[in-house]
């Protein structure tokens, strides 16, 4: 069974990614690209990774050193058990949030050669988080991203009982911006095709050659 993670970027409280992660992971299992695959939701927050602590480069483990804090041994341990990635992540103040950014910078040897996606949220559906964390991924870590990104705008109007109020503010999936979604449905099961295409082509390019 191919493993994949579906990762959800924001660590704040309160905040709105795990329900908007829960919306992707019940669309994944509704459809037929699913098959053949397991998708594990994976909370960055639940890691509750200091800013960078280890005594050594992320490039370097583990061919010259090893990590010596436990929560950098779990979560190499746990992104290590994937063959590819969905990230869920949102966009503050114009980029990445720098807990997502910190997550990913942990790590190194673990990416590469892998497949991702990238879903991103926010008021203008986070473009340039997407942009900024599909470049990183591809450029600096290696991993084959997916050519569909999808970007989830939350319904318009700010204030009390509007649904970028209670994203922001109460951490709560509006309806309004889930019906505005609808169509972003098939982009999410596109991405998802894609990724088993990539991790298909990876799996002919390491068969033996006669």
């Amino acid at each position: 069974m191919v493993k994949i993670a579906l990762i959800t970027g924001s660590t704040r409280t309160p905040r709105v990614g795990p329900s908007v992660a829960s919306w992707v992971l019940d669309i994944l299992k509704a459809s037929s690209a699913s098959e053949g695959l397991e998708i594990e939701p994976v909370a960055i927050a639940d890691y509750n990774l200091p800013v960078y602590d280890e005594p050594v480069m992320p490039a370097n483990v583990p061919s010259f050193q090893q990590f010596t804090k436990e929560h950098s041994k779990k979560w190499s341990a746990k992104i290590a058990s994937f063959q590819g990635y969905i990230f869920v992540v949102p966009e503050y103040n114009g980029s990445l949030a720098g807990a997502t950014k910190n997550a990913i910078d942990y790590l190194y040897s673990e990416w590469p050669g892998k497949a991702a996606a990238v879903i991103s949220y926010g008021v203008y559906g986070g473009n340039r988080a997407n942009e900024h964390l599909s470049w990183s991924l591809e450029n600096v870590f290696k991993l084959k991203v997916a050519e569909t990104k999808v970007k989830l705008a939350f319904a318009p109007g700010f204030g009390p009982g509007t649904d970028m109020f209670k994203a922001v503010v109460e951490g709560e999936l509006g309806e309004d911006s889930k019906k505005a979604w609808q169509e972003s449905k098939g982009d999410v099961v596109k991405q998802l095709e894609e990724i088993k295409a990539l991790l298909e082509e990876q799996a002919k390019l390491a068969e033996p050659k006669e």
